[in-house]
C-alpha cells in the first residue's frame, strides 16, 4: 500500500508540472515588518502544523513547517489573501559518519498572489524572512510548472555533527487567494536515491 501511495504521489507531481517551469521573484524580508503587508497592527496569530522526518545516515529528527496567517485586512496589500509559510528544521539531525542535507521542496500550489514584499514599488511572488526571524538558509531559486513549485536550495539545509548543530532554514513564503488545503509535499535529499513524502499546507488549486 505504501509502494502505490508513493507512485500516486509521484504521478500526480508529473501530471501537475507539465509544461516548462517559470521562475517566481524571490525577495528578502524583516519580521515583524512583512507582518504589516497583511495585518494593520502588524501582528499575526499564526497557524503552525509540522511533518517530522529522518535521513538515512542520521540520528535524532527533523521536520518540514507549514505555517498559514489569516487572510489579509482590509487597507493591507495582502488584503485577504492567505500568506502560506514554510521552514525546514534540521536542526535536531545528526548526521553518523556524514552530514546528509535537504537540496530542494516540491508543494502543489494554487494560483500565487503577487505583492510588494519590500517596498521597491514592485510585484514579488516569493518572500524570504531573513531578519528578525529564524533560521540561516534560504532558498537559492523558486520555479512554477504547472501546479507545482519548487524551492531550490543550491547551499542546502544541513543535519549536523551533533544535537543542535544542524541548520534551520528561514521561513519562505507566498501568497494566495486560495484557501489552504492539505497536501504532499516532496523533499529531495543527498542521503542516496529517494525523495521524502510529507504532510504540509498550501494553497488550493481551483
Amino acid at each position: 500500500m505504501r509502494g502505490i501511495s508513493m507512485c500516486f504521489t509521484l504521478c500526480l507531481f508529473a501530471v501537475a508540472a507539465c509544461g516548462p517551469a517559470a521562475p517566481l521573484t524571490v525577495v528578502t524580508v524583516g519580521a515583524p515588518a512583512i507582518n504589516c503587508k497583511f495585518d494593520t497592527d502588524c501582528k499575526i496569530t499564526v497557524n503552525d502544523s509540522s511533518a517530522n522526518f529522518t535521513l538515512p545516515g542520521t540520528s535524532g529528527s527533523a521536520f518540514l513547517q507549514s505555517r498559514t496567517w489569516p487572510p489579509g485586512q482590509a487597507g493591507t496589500i495582502g488584503a485577504g489573501k492567505t500568506a502560506y509559510l514554510y521552514r525546514l528544521d534540521l536542526r535536531n539531525l545528526t548526521g553518523l559518519t556524514a552530514a546528509p542535507c535537504v537540496t530542494r521542496l516540491k508543494v502543489r500550489f494554487g494560483p500565487v498572489t503577487a505583492l510588494d514584499y519590500n517596498a521597491d514599488g514592485q510585484p514579488d511572488q516569493v518572500f524570504v524572512v531573513t531578519s528578525g526571524g529564524i533560521g540561516t538558509v534560504g532558498p537559492s531559486s523558486v520555479d512554477k510548472a504547472g501546479n507545482v513549485i519548487t524551492f531550490n536550495f543550491a547551499t542546502p539545509v544541513c543535519s549536523g555533527s551533533s544535537p543542535g548543530h544542524g541548520d534551520s532554514s528561514y521561513f519562505f513564503g507566498l501568497a494566495s487567494a486560495q484557501p489552504p488545503v492539505a497536501i504532499t509535499a516532496v523533499v529531495s535529499h543527498t542521503a542516496g536515491a529517494g525523495t521524502l513524502n510529507l504532510a504540509a499546507r498550501a494553497a488550493k488549486v481551483p
